[in-house]
């Protein structure tokens, strides 16, 4: 059997911190608010001329350089991200282009949250085939571009990085299974609704969400989808080492904990410091969680993304 494995793992959050005293200086919120509400105490922000793009280069030379090789091993690139550089080229041939390779498959894939888990599915299925030898999968976004900055229910909330992993293929199982779903009809509770036509925005291009409903629809697919993922696996949830779901907001992430019994000190949360970062978050909660030791070789790992579309998914991975 052919699997694909992760190599390495890697990140990268812009420069600039922004704590929730500097946003209470600037819209009516507070520090406690915010983190009694989200858990969110300071968030990274981009510089102007930062993209995507940019972003994603940093976090996939770490990913590469923990993985022991050279940008020109890879033969796919998929670039999960709701806020590319350009309506097009893809992000993934910017990225392509900066990493010095050329000829490799490239891609960007929109899910929004979802993205990275998307993105690690559809490399998976490259990689099993073996259409693909060595992917590098990334979260990139910079999401301070499509906040209102006045509201404080969503600007709160997000902030920018980028994560990867690189997958090579392998004997021995690594990623175990992956399970995808999206719902259509559930896509004004949580979206950017707005387009470009003529040279003209039509619509708004600033993030709209409704609170209340994304929190209890998360909490239920969350719980839903990883009990479906053990399941492809024959597995149960108590063969979970680490729980990393989409880092939005810490509420969600122990409710999500809570319902499918384990306890908290299996899960990996780094909201408090990132805030949601959208695409990159799981891949920067999983750098972050295996460089500081917690995940070593052999653990298996419960990957969750969930995000507007809405869209869903998990995939189980064994270090």
């Amino acid at each position: 059997m052919r699997y694909a494995r992760i190599a390495g793992t890697g990140s990268y959050l812009p420069a600039r911190v922004v704590t929730n005293h500097e946003l209470a200086q600037r819209i009516d919120t507070s520090d406690e608010w915010i983190v009694t509400r989200t858990g969110i105490r300071e968030r990274h922000i981009a510089e102007p001329e930062q993209t995507s793009s940019d972003l994603a280069l940093e976090a996939s030379r770490a990913a590469l350089a923990s993985a022991g090789i050279d940008a020109g091993a890879i033969d796919l690139i998929v670039v999960a991200t709701s806020t590319p550089d350009f309506v097009f080229p893809s992000t993934a041939c910017l990225l392509q282009a900066k990493l010095g390779v050329k000829g490799c498959a490239a891609f960007d894939v929109q899910a929004v949250c979802s993205g990275f888990v998307y993105g690690l599915a559809i490399a998976d299925s490259f990689v099993r085939t073996g259409q693909a030898g060595c992917a590098l999968v990334v979260g990139a976004e910079v999401f301070s571009r499509i906040l209102d900055w006045k509201d404080r229910t969503t600007c709160v909330l997000f902030g920018d990085g980028a994560g990867a992993v690189v997958l090579r293929a392998d004997a021995r199982p690594g990623i175990r299974a992956s399970v995808l779903h999206a719902d259509g009809s559930q896509a004004g509770i949580l979206a950017a609704p707005g387009n470009v036509c003529g040279g003209r925005v039509i619509g708004s291009p600033l993030v709209r969400m409704d609170g209340q409903a994304v929190f209890k629809f998360a909490v239920r697919v969350l719980d839903d989808v990883a009990r479906e993922t053990v399941r492809k696996c024959d597995l149960t949830v108590a063969d979970i080492d680490w729980l990393i779901p989409h880092q939005a907001n810490v509420r969600i992430l122990d409710a999500t904990a809570k319902r499918l019994g384990l306890p908290r000190e299996r899960l990996v949360i780094t909201v408090d410091k990132h805030a949601n970062t959208s695409a990159a978050s799981v891949p920067l909660a999983l750098d972050a969680a295996v460089r500081d030791g917690r995940i070593r070789a052999g653990h298996r790992v419960m990957l969750q993304g969930v995000g507007g579309g809405f869209t869903w998914g998990a995939a189980l991975v064994e270090m």
